[in-house]
């Protein structure tokens, strides 16, 4: 009997696109299609585009990459790290606090934004504190920084 095959867990990013298609206005871009030639993209939501990549290093450096287009044609960057979270997503900001160390994983507070998922798309976000009970089939949760929240 062999031992089962155990998948390494992954980082993944999700960009959410703002008024325009996210994946035609990046791949439409020399720079930003060899930025994201090496990933295996998807699309989870409408006008979303999904990718894994090895940790949460590489994927601030990879939205470091792409913040010139990303400023332009992205509602949201998300990160999800497993070490951190399986479930809840991190915004752009607070991942890079804690890429950086200027956080740990398990200080960073309780403020959240809250995508409902409406016919497999992303709906407007709503803001809450605290530890709500989250409906993660239902919804995507993103950890975000107090100065988003306030913002």
């Amino acid at each position: 009997m062999s031992a089962p095959v155990v998948l390494p867990a992954v980082t993944q990013v999700c960009l959410v696109g703002g008024d325009c298609d996210i994946r035609y206005e990046l791949l439409s871009r020399e720079t930003a299609r060899r930025a994201l030639s090496t990933y295996d993209l998807t699309e989870p939501y409408t006008n979303t585009l999904s990718l894994t990549t090895v940790s949460l290093g590489a994927a601030v450096s990879l939205l470091n990459d792409l913040n010139w287009y990303l400023v332009r044609f992205a509602s949201d960057a998300l990160v999800r790290d497993p070490s951190i979270s399986d479930t809840e997503w991190l915004s752009r900001p607070l991942a890079e606090a804690i890429r950086d160390g200027r956080l740990q994983p398990d200080e960073t507070g309780d403020t959240y934004k809250r995508y409902p998922i409406e016919d497999g798309a992303l709906a407007a976000p709503s803001f809450a504190s605290g530890r709500d009970a989250f409906d993660h089939e239902n919804e995507l949760v993103v950890r975000i920084t107090e100065d988003e929240y306030e913002g």
